[in-house]
């Protein structure tokens, strides 16, 4: 879950983000990319400097810049809270990264915000509601399409609290409003043992290809396989296997190819470990080729997901069937497929 939090000067922006904070959000700023930048070329900071610097961002490197420069910091596993939200850009990209964005505009009256900011007496604040509205002006909206649109994003709020009350009636409606929004997808086990083995496949030392393999019983993994070069034997990436590093043709000198397959590696791992993988269902990221299919099926497994199709693969599938091995394919969304391309 992704919330943007965005209102105008004093509305309680800064309360809505250390509520989620105290609820375990990772909080970013994209205030903090503007002062980054400024560190940078080592400038200090001031309020006229950030609204200019942010604007010459926008204007660099289009209106999301600030956004997709903090992109890369978000971690998939936790909820995050982002303020600072002044462009729709920012908005646009923010919604493009994340299924479950929602933007939270956090709204108060002009006489709210005015006493709140002579409470908090912080250097450089409006002392009056004329210099509050001069302040505030040329955040709201510009022809120039690099600067801040407030008016903007408030247009794009999924949803809009107002904060003229107490505290305790913002946390309630920033509590309610996470109750309201707890549903979200999860990976099914196909894809989620598949995911894992392309993961495993960038461990592959192969200058060919990378290729894995997930071995489970009863959804639990058993045992995991890339290919490569055997144990004790010189990586193929630093020329363990000459067939592969003469680059020789698809299919050609497979039986001079030093590399140990993927399931052949997941499979021998297992008996060298003295685990049965007896009635397991093993995931691979290619069909498997003739000689791993006949370990697949004298090792008792009872399905092959695989993903890529592989040309010779055809012979393989058959015996697996006539074996009685269930076989799916599943396709990873997004992933490359080899196009044809042999072991």
């Amino acid at each position: 879950m992704i919330l943007g939090i965005a209102g105008l000067y004093a509305s309680g922006k800064g309360e809505a983000v250390d509520f989620l904070v105290a609820r375990s959000f990772a909080a970013f700023s994209l205030s903090d990319v503007i002062r980054e930048e400024l560190a940078r070329r080592g400038e200090s900071e001031s309020r006229e400097r950030m609204i200019e610097v942010g604007n010459a961002l926008r204007g660099a490197e289009g209106p999301g810049a600030l956004a997709r420069r903090l992109l890369p910091r978000l971690q998939r596993d936790r909820n995050h809270v982002i303020d600072s939200i002044r462009h729709p850009g920012e908005v646009e990209v923010l919604r493009g990264a994340a299924q479950q964005f929602r933007l939270i505009w956090i709204d108060a009256a002009e006489p709210t915000r005015l006493a709140r900011i002579r409470s908090r007496a912080r250097p450089g604040d409006p002392d009056s509601l004329a210099e509050l509205r001069r302040l505030e002006g040329r955040e709201l909206g510009s022809s120039d399409p690099a600067a801040q649109q407030l008016l903007a994003v408030r247009a794009l709020a999924d949803d809009v609290i107002a904060n003229d009350g107490t505290l305790i009636e913002l946390h309630e409606q920033l509590h309610r409003l996470l109750r309201s929004n707890l549903s979200f997808e999860r990976p099914d086990w196909d894809d989620y043992f598949m995911s894992i083995a392309r993961v495993v496949a960038a461990r592959s030392n192969c200058v060919k290809r990378k290729v894995a393999a997930v071995i489970t019983v009863d959804r639990r993994i058993i045992a995991t396989g890339y290919n490569g070069t055997p144990r004790g034997v010189t990586n193929c990436n630093e020329g363990g296997c000459p067939r592969c590093n003469s680059f020789a043709p698809s299919g050609a000198d497979l039986g001079e190819c030093l590399c140990s397959h993927a399931e052949e590696n997941a499979i021998t791992q297992s008996a060298y470990h003295g685990v049965s993988v007896r009635g397991g269902t093993i995931y691979t990221t290619l069909c498997p080729c003739l000689m791993c299919t006949k370990m697949i099926i004298n090792a008792g497994i009872v399905e092959v997901v695989y993903s890529a199709e592989w040309p010779l693969g055809d012979v393989s599938l058959r015996l697996l069937r006539e074996a009685g091995v269930k076989v799916r394919q599943l396709p990873v969304a997004g992933s490359v497929d080899p196009g044809g391309a042999l072991r």
